[in-house]
């Protein structure tokens, strides 16, 4: 009973036992998604594996979806996360690399066919939606910030998100070989400087490179 008394802190307490709570009961759901599914996702066995009683997880999450869509963006989130060095070749490469790892490891291989499946579910199918966008949210904030500091011209972000990542989900899925550094450079450099000659009216070769039209 313990820990449920401790989960009724306050929210403002970044690093306590409430915050370390919390993420056990994450990190146990995505966990269990990953090895049953969606669908055969218990809150009884999220709250045995993260060691903490059912009545803490249905206090966190008394939606059964929001735990589902919570653990996966975190697992998304943790796994790739998006910096700002000030370099935003640099910081999308970083990300594009972290991206693939994560993706092509056992339980983001495991988590990527759930959320496969989860297409053929309406209801399931919304929360991947969600957490696809929320898992995104970081790389557009930085995107953004590009644009702001006229690193980029002004442009759909939500497009130019899926344009660098995709490239990564298809390596992946297809399994031939792994996504390396060396195409997270190249996606990157593509994809920025179609953006860039778009907008200065110009074309790009498959190396990256614009050129006048």
């Amino acid at each position: 009973m313990a820990e449920d008394r401790d989960t009724r802190e306050p929210a403002r307490r970044p690093g306590g036992r409430t915050a370390r709570v919390r993420r056990r009961i994450l990190e146990a759901a995505t966990e269990l998604i990953a090895r049953d599914g969606i669908g055969g996702l218990r809150y009884d066995q999220v709250a045995r594996l993260a060691e903490v009683n059912k009545t803490t997880v249905y206090r966190n999450w008394p939606d059964r979806n929001a735990l589902v869509a919570d653990a996966l963006a975190t697992f998304g989130a943790d796994a790739a996360p998006m910096h700002d060095s000030g370099d935003l070749d640099a910081d999308l490469v970083d990300f594009l690399e972290a991206l693939a790892v994560a993706t092509a490891s056992p339980q983001g291989r495991s988590l990527l066919n759930v959320v496969a499946s989860a297409r053929e579910n309406p209801e399931l199918r919304a929360i991947v939606d969600e957490v696809f966008d929320r898992r995104l949210t970081s790389l557009r904030a930085r995107l953004q910030t590009a644009v702001e500091r006229g690193e980029l011209p002004a442009v759909d972000l939500a497009l130019l998100g899926a344009m660098l990542t995709g490239p990564v989900q298809l390596f992946v899925g297809r399994g031939a070989r792994t996504f390396t550094r060396a195409d997270a450079h190249r996606v990157s450099a593509i994809v920025l400087a179609g953006v860039r000659a778009v907008a200065d009216g110009r074309d790009v070769d498959e190396s990256g490179h614009a050129r006048p039209r």
